[in-house]
């Protein structure tokens, strides 16, 4: 199992500047890195199988749900096509008692935190509000509102030091979401009170249809010295250099040392949702070099090159990515029609007495049908 707890050094990192943190080349070549090797020390042959694992399962079900939404199964969804290395290496780094927030786009995050297929399938299908139970599996139900996340982050953060607890909470947006006032604010407020929060920024190059160059004049890292806080830029299509950047980052703030500002360059190989036609603005030659820095094909060939990914072993995990892709879909036609009124559930801890008044309201409303009938 990958550990969530290494601590060879309590440095500062120093990856400020506009050269990206790299381990492991897109030829699949190990470089060596004497700050940020020792954080990812434990990392065997076998653990890096289990990388490549995560990212060809995550890849497959990505697949096979943009599949669904067009064949008119799902209203829509967010393809991750192109970061799985972004989500798997920094979502492997976090322990169970951490807490992730996240934007729409984090299922491969999910599928670590534990989501089952299904779950991956509901609030796609319309039929909830959340896929998954929050409380179980460590992570929020993802948000729309861009960048409202770093908010909930920070303040969950927070309570943690009130709890006197060590664990860590995670947010999760892209390089669009960098523009909005509550990711600043957010920043603002974790820099000030030193809480445990990382800000994981996905910088996938687009927001929607806009190229991050519009509202990023510099490399989005360095604008966290502005906030008093560290900003590691990392290559998001290297898995081991993603994860050793989040070790680092979860160290720190286990420590009581605060936040840490994490950019991920990595880039958006399909639309921003089912909904989008990138053809009418991406360049080919663009998407081609991407394309070129496959996180997955360069993890497959760090594990050729070591001799260590065997062609039965290949095999299986193309048979695990299938078997969950499969049950996804069933998982996904199964799906019950939800009773409408529940959709007044799960709104509050306790329902207030306006949200009961509402539930009346919309209940002697679908009353009214019941009588036609």
């Amino acid at each position: 199992m990958l550990r969530a707890d290494v601590s060879p050094s309590r440095a500062l990192p120093t990856h400020q500047q506009a050269e990206a943190l790299q381990l492991v080349t897109p030829d699949g070549v190990r470089r060596p890195d004497p700050e940020y090797d020792p954080w990812i020390a434990d990392v065997d042959d076998e653990q890096l199988e289990a990388l490549y694992e995560d990212m060809v399962v995550v890849r497959r079900f990505d697949t096979e749900a943009v599949a669904l939404q067009r064949q008119g199964q799902l209203g829509l969804w967010p393809p991750l096509l192109g970061q799985e290395a972004a989500q798997i290496g920094s979502a492997r780094a976090l322990r169970s008692d951490d807490f992730v927030f996240s934007s729409y786009r984090e299922n491969g995050v999910a599928y670590c935190r534990g989501a089952q297929p299904t779950d991956l399938m509901r609030v796609w299908r319309g039929t909830a509000l959340a896929g998954w139970d929050p409380r179980a599996i460590g992570m929020a139900t993802p948000q729309v509102m861009i960048g409202s996340q770093t908010l909930h982050a920070t303040g969950y953060a927070l309570g943690c030091v009130k709890d006197g607890v060590d664990s860590v909470a995670v947010a999760y947006f892209g390089d669009g979401a960098t523009s909005k006032g509550d990711v600043h604010e957010a920043m603002v407020f974790a820099a000030t009170f030193h809480a445990p929060v990382i800000f994981f920024c996905q910088n996938n190059q687009w927001a929607i249809s806009e190229p991050v160059g519009l509202q990023a004049q510099r490399p989005i890292a360095d604008r966290a010295a502005g906030y008093g806080i560290p900003g590691i830029r990392v290559d998001g299509n290297d898995v081991l250099a993603v994860m050793a950047a989040t070790r680092s980052a979860l160290d720190r703030a286990r420590r009581g040392d605060g936040p840490t500002f994490i950019e991920a360059v990595t880039y958006r190989m399909g639309p921003h949702t089912t909904s989008d036609d990138p053809t009418r603005y991406v360049d080919p030659q663009d998407k081609a070099s991407w394309a070129a820095k496959d996180p997955v094909v360069r993890l497959e060939r760090l594990l050729h090159a070591r001799d260590a990914l065997s062609e039965e072993r290949t095999s299986q995990i193309k048979e695990k990515a299938e078997a969950f892709a499969a049950e996804m879909r069933s998982g996904c036609y199964g799906l019950p029609v939800p009773e409408p009124l529940s959709v007044f559930e799960d709104v509050f801890v306790e329902p207030t007495p306006a949200l009961e008044r509402q539930r009346s309201q919309y209940a002697a409303y679908l009353a009214m049908y019941d009588e036609e009938a």
